[in-house]
């Protein structure tokens, strides 16, 4: 079975599982979400740039969370903590432990899952946790679709890699050490709403 990725600090499927503990902080004000809108994102890294398209109608709490954190800056600067070569690429956590983290709401809120997404293709967006209803600000991205379905009404989709996936790939071929974490950083440099 391959690992899964999670965010706590005791793994739930196993020792390679990518994890983080969410933190509690005060929400701030942000704009109105809105679901009809199409949101767009620019995660430029220190190995090039990904654009990503979000799912709000498929899932409104996590792309909120996401868009919310990217307009506070939350992400600039943090580096990718877990790579699993042929799986995913993990960041979203500001200590770069992988057990850290928080979300817009100064709470973990809840899964979303829908019947219309699947872990059936690379590249998919979805957030990474400790379990049932814990998601904060750590996400990650498919690498690939083998290892993938154990994934499915575990983690969260909010979105896909439109361009840039020869990014994702190079990100997930670096050298690693403990825990899966690259040897060298590899940062989100800047991380904007199109």
């Amino acid at each position: 079975m391959s690992p899964s990725p999670l965010v706590s600090s005791t793994p739930l499927i196993s020792n390679n599982s990518p994890t983080a503990i969410p933190t509690t902080v005060s929400p701030t004000e942000a704009p109105k979400f809105d679901i009809n809108k199409e949101y767009n994102v620019s995660m430029e890294t220190t190995l090039g740039t990904i654009k990503i398209k979000l799912y709000p109608k498929v899932a409104p709490k996590t792309v909120e969370n996401f868009v919310t954190l990217i307009n506070q800056h939350y992400y600039d600067g943090i580096i990718f903590h877990r790579v699993i070569d042929n799986f995913v690429i993990q960041g979203g956590d500001p200590t770069g432990l992988g057990n850290g983290g928080q979300s817009s709401f100064g709470h973990a809120f809840e899964d979303e899952f829908s019947e219309n997404v699947k872990f059936d293709k690379v590249g998919l967006l979805a957030m990474a946790n400790s379990g049932v209803n814990t998601n904060a600000s750590q996400f990650f991205i498919t690498l690939s679709v083998a290892q993938t379905s154990q994934l499915y009404k575990r983690h969260t989709i909010f979105g896909e890699v439109t361009q840039g996936f020869d990014v994702v790939q190079a990100i997930g071929r670096t050298k690693v050490g403990q825990d899966d974490k690259p040897l060298v950083d590899v940062k989100m440099t800047k991380v904007t709403i199109l």
